[in-house]
């Protein structure tokens, strides 16, 4: 597949991007040219920056280049959208290590600060360098953490291209039409136990989809019967599975339907009478949990306490990268995990305003664990 790399320039870097452009060509690579035409009159930087970031963000490319004075501008425009790493370069090696280490998706260089047979060398230095994804990956690790800081501060609503859900204080909120249309089944008094239970599993499914959004891929050659396609498979992810006993067991088959490979853990807890602090009374983990990315279950996020305690006793046992996926959310919850937990993603299909005096999320949909089991 022919690689298609975006370039924008404004004055300052302008006598860098002919010889760059001149470069790709020859590599066989695709070039966007999104500007500036000529040096001759000022302009905005960050009106070059949106055209090139938006490209990949859209995927009509693949990376991108940005140009300016110094390549701070560019690059400090550049970081502010979502899913985009640029790096600033003023040599090869730091070209080099940008894709080595950051797996950097744009490079920004400074017209006024190299010279354009070092830009071009630079450029050739960061797209020659793969990025270092091996298994236990140092690198891997912390541009994974990378991407969990632009989730949880990004300020933008995903559209469906980029992701099918809306972003709200650190908390993803689905907005398929499906997903919306069952827990709208879901809330209904009148559903009765088997279909909220195909239901309940049905929408653990959709947003499965999601929540493992991020999960790292590498590049392999797969023969088909016409030939060879270059292709991508998830790059050695462990996964986990964490119900919350017992409402988070409705939640597993659904989830598992998507990822036949992760391994199922389960928690449980009870309220103290007297502190009123949850208990944990069971808990059961794979033997490899601590290496494996978590995802709790607990379809009902009210007070937050018991999904708060859940993760503090994952976390414990030396799990560090953890999710939470609920079906709806009420905002006290929220801020409990947002508080208590601000590395924790949360994943829900709604977000209700209020609690009651027996902490029941208003309007929500009930006790979700007896409407489950048919025991109320």
């Amino acid at each position: 597949m022919k690689v298609r790399i975006a370039i924008g320039a404004d004055h300052g870097g302008f006598v860098l991007k002919q010889p760059i452009i001149d470069c790709l060509k020859e590599r066989n690579i695709e070039v966007l040219d999104f500007g500036t035409f000529d040096d001759q009159e000022s302009v905005d930087y960050p009106d070059y920056v949106e055209k090139v970031c938006s490209a990949i963000i859209r995927k009509d490319a693949d990376k991108g280049i940005l140009l300016c004075g110094t390549g701070i501008g560019v690059s400090i425009a550049a970081n502010k959208f979502p899913g985009i790493r640029a790096a600033l370069c003023t040599n090869p090696e730091m070209g080099r290590l940008s894709g080595e280490h950051n797996n950097a998706n744009v490079i920004a260089l400074g017209g006024r600060i190299i010279d354009p047979n070092t830009a071009v060398e630079t450029v050739q230095a960061w797209l020659d360098t793969p990025f270092d994804d091996s298994e236990n990956s140092r690198h891997q690790r912390r541009v994974e953490k990378i991407n969990r800081l632009d989730k949880l501060y990004s300020s933008i609503n995903q559209s469906k291209e980029t992701g099918g859900c809306q972003y709200m204080q650190r908390v993803f909120e689905f907005d398929h039409p499906l997903i919306q249309h069952k827990i709208s089944l879901l809330r209904d008094k009148n559903t009765g136990t088997k279909e909220f239970r195909e239901l309940v599993s049905e929408v653990a499914m959709l947003m499965a989809y999601e929540v493992t959004r991020d999960l790292p891929l590498k590049e392999v050659d797969v023969e088909t019967p016409v030939g060879i396609a270059h292709a991508k498979v998830i790059s050695g992810k462990k996964l986990g599975l964490v119900p919350i006993l017992r409402a988070g067991l409705g939640m597993v088959d659904g989830m598992l339907k998507l990822l036949p490979m992760a391994k199922v853990g389960h928690i449980g807890l009870y309220r103290d009478p007297e502190t009123l602090e949850p208990v944990e009374y069971y808990c059961k983990l794979p033997s490899d949990a601590a290496e494996r990315d978590m995802v709790v279950l607990d379809p009902m996020l009210a007070t937050g306490g018991s999904a708060s305690a859940a993760i503090r006793f994952l976390k414990n046992r030396g799990i560090t990268n953890i999710k939470l996926v609920c079906l709806i959310a009420a905002r006290t919850g929220v801020e409990r995990i947002n508080r208590d937990h601000p590395d924790v993603d949360i994943y829900c299909a709604a977000v209700d305003e209020e609690l009651n005096d027996h902490a029941y999320i208003v309007p929500g949909l009930g006790d979700a664990g007896d409407r489950l089991f048919g025991t109320k």
